[in-house]
C-alpha cells in the first residue's frame, strides 16, 4: 500500500495557492574549480545520490472523491533532467541579476503531476562563480527524517564526488558519505479503484480518519497542525499566551503571485564580538540587527515610529539540548536537532542598538524559561548539514500558525563552520528562501556558514519594491552594534 500523506503534509498541499506557493528554497554560490562544474556533472552527481532521498522520485496522487488523504507513489516516468535544470545570467553576471532570476523561479508553482522539487545550475556569475538554486515543496518535509536534495550533493572535501562501481552503482563518496547501491525500479502506479478500496478499508478499520480526511481539504491549517502528535501541546499553549493580535504593519497586506529577492552577507565574528561585549546569545544579536534594519526601513518609508513601536516575528530556532540551547548560529554539523518557534516582539521603536538587543534577549529568555514555543521538541530530528531542511521545517511551523499573530518570519539556522564542496566546487555562500504566508509580504531567512552569516529576503513584488534596501540596512544595523563594542575587545 502506498504511503499516505500525514495530516500536516496534506495541509501544506492544500495551502498551495497562486499567491502562496508552499515551497522553500536555497541559493548556494560556488567557486568553479579548474576541472569545471557543468550541468552533465551535476546530473550525474544527483543521479548517483538520489537514492539517499527516495521521496524525490515520488509524486502525489489524490484519492478519488478525496475519501482519504493523498498518497505518495513512484513516478514511473521519473526523469532527473526534468528536475535538474540549467540557466545562465546575462553579462556581466551581477548578483542583482541572480536575485532577479531567483525571484522569478520562486514565483512559479511546482508541477503537482511530478515529484515536487527542482534544482537549477546557474552559470555566468561574475568572478568565475556558479550558483545552485533549489525549490522543494513543504509537503515533502515530513518532520522526522527529511533531507533536502541540496544537502546530498555536498561533501567535506573537494574530492568528495560520488564514486561508482563497474556496474554503475553508487558506493561511497571520498568524504565517507554512504550512498546506496541504487537499482531503483518504480512500482506500478495504483489504479483509482485500488486507491478507493484502500481508503474504504482504512475507514472501516479507523472510522475517525474518514472524518479527518474530509475536513483536511477545508480546515484552517492551524487546526490541522494542532492535530499532529507532539505539536498540539506547544501550539495551544502558545496561542493562549498570544492573546494580542500582531501590531499593524506595512508588511501585512494582500500579496501578489510574484516575488522579489535580495541577499546580504555579514561576518560571524562581528556577532560574536557583540555577544562578548553585551551578553546574550548570537541569536539575540541577529534579532537585534533585524530590528534595527526594520526600524530604519520604516523610517525610510516615512512611517510613524514611536519608542513603543514593535513588529512581531515568528522565530523558528534550531535547538540541541541542554548544552546548546543558547540559540547560537555558530554551530557545526547539526545532530539530533529539534525546532522550537517563538513569537517575539521586535523593538523597532527603540533608537538605542544596545537596548534593542537587551529587549530581544529578555523576550527570548522569558520564552525559553516559560516553555511557550510552537511545536517545540517534536517537529524534527535530522542529521548532517541541515540548513535547507530546518528552514523548511521552520516555515511549516510558521505557516501552520494563525497568521494574524505575527508580522513576519525570521528563520535562523546554523550551518557548519568549515568549507563544503559539490563536485569539487567550493561553496562560498548559502542564502535561504523562506516562503511567504498569506497576507505577509516579507520573510527573512539566514544561515551561518564557514565564518559568514548570509541573509535571504523573500518579498512580495508589488508591496516590497524596496526590499534591496533591507539588505543594506542589515549591514548598517550590524555595524551600529559593532560600534558599541569597546575597542580592543571587538575580535
Amino acid at each position: 500500500m502506498p504511503d499516505r500523506l500525514s495530516a500536516l503534509d496534506a495541509s501544506f498541499l492544500y495551502m498551495d495557492q497562486p499567491t502562496t506557493p508552499m515551497h522553500v528554497g536555497s541559493v548556494s554560490i560556488f567557486r568553479k574549480p579548474r576541472t569545471g562544474f557543468d550541468y552533465d556533472g551535476l546530473v550525474d552527481l544527483i543521479s548517483s545520490r538520489i537514492g539517499l532521498v527516495p521521496r524525490y522520485r515520488q509524486k502525489i496522487r489524490q484519492v478519488p472523491g478525496r475519501m482519504a488523504r493523498p498518497v505518495w507513489i513512484d513516478d514511473v516516468d521519473f526523469d532527473v533532467t526534468y528536475h535538474v535544470r540549467r540557466s545562465a545570467l546575462p553579462g556581466p553576471g551581477t548578483e542583482r541579476a541572480l536575485c532577479d532570476l531567483v525571484a522569478r523561479l520562486m514565483s512559479r508553482p511546482l508541477d503537482h503531476t511530478r515529484p515536487l522539487w527542482e534544482m537549477y545550475l546557474v552559470d555566468g556569475l561574475a568572478g568565475g562563480r556558479v550558483a545552485l538554486v533549489t525549490k522543494t515543496h513543504q509537503a515533502m518535509v515530513d518532520g522526522v527524517a527529511s533531507i533536502d536534495i541540496g544537502q546530498v550533493v555536498l561533501d567535506d572535501t573537494a574530492g568528495g564526488r560520488a564514486s561508482t562501481t563497474a556496474a554503475g552503482r553508487a558506493s561511497t563518496t571520498a568524504s565517507g558519505r554512504p550512498t546506496p547501491d541504487d537499482e531503483w525500479i518504480a512500482r506500478r502506479e495504483p489504479s483509482s479503484w485500488r486507491l478507493v478500496y484502500d481508503a474504504v478499508g482504512e475507514a472501516v478499520a479507523r472510522p475517525g480518519n474518514a472524518v479527518e480526511a474530509a475536513r483536511d481539504a477545508v480546515r484552517d491549517a492551524a487546526d490541522t497542525v494542532a492535530k499532529v502528535a507532539g505539536v498540539a501541546g506547544g501550539l495551544f499553549s502558545a496561542v493562549r499566551t498570544a492573546v494580542r493580535p500582531a501590531p499593524v504593519s506595512p508588511l501585512n497586506v494582500p500579496i501578489s503571485t510574484q516575488r522579489r529577492f535580495a541577499m546580504a552577507r555579514t561576518d560571524l565574528e562581528d556577532y560574536r564580538a557583540v555577544r562578548r561585549a553585551h551578553g546574550g546569545t548570537i541569536n539575540d544579536v541577529v534579532l537585534a540587527v533585524v530590528s534595527g534594519a526594520l526600524r530604519n526601513w520604516l523610517l525610510s518609508r516615512g512611517a510613524t515610529v514611536s519608542p513603543t513601536t514593535t513588529m512581531r516575528a515568528m522565530v523558528p530556532l534550531s535547538v540541541r539540548g541542554d548544552a546548546e540551547t543558547t540559540g547560537s548560529i555558530a554551530g557545526a554539523a547539526l545532530l539530533g536537532n529539534q525546532i522550537a518557534s517563538f513569537l517575539v516582539d521586535l523593538p523597532v521603536g527603540e533608537p538605542n542598538p544596545v537596548l534593542r538587543m537587551h529587549h530581544v534577549a529578555h523576550a527570548m529568555r522569558e520564552h525559553k524559561e516559560s516553555g511557550q514555543s510552537v511545536g517545540a521538541n517534536a517537529l524534527v530530528r535530522v542529521g548532517g548539514f541541515a540548513p535547507p531542511t530546518l528552514h523548511a521545517l521552520g516555515a511549516r511551523a510558521a505557516n501552520g500558525f494563525a497568521r494574524r499573530l505575527f508580522n513576519l518570519v525570521v528563520s535562523n539556522v546554523p550551518g557548519p563552520q568549515h568549507a563544503l564542496y559539490a563536485a569539487g566546487a567550493r561553496m562560498l555562500e548559502m542564502y535561504p528562501v523562506v516562503p511567504l504566508a498569506k497576507g505577509q509580504s516579507l520573510a527573512v531567512g539566514l544561515t551561518s556558514y564557514d565564518g559568514g552569516v548570509f541573509y535571504g529576503f523573500n518579498a512580495d513584488r508589488d508591496s516590497m519594491a524596496d526590499v534591496d534596501e533591507l539588505g543594506e540596512l542589515v549591514t548598517e544595523s550590524l555595524a551600529e552594534l559593532v560600534a558599541t563594542v569597546p575597542k580592543g575587545s571587538a575580535r
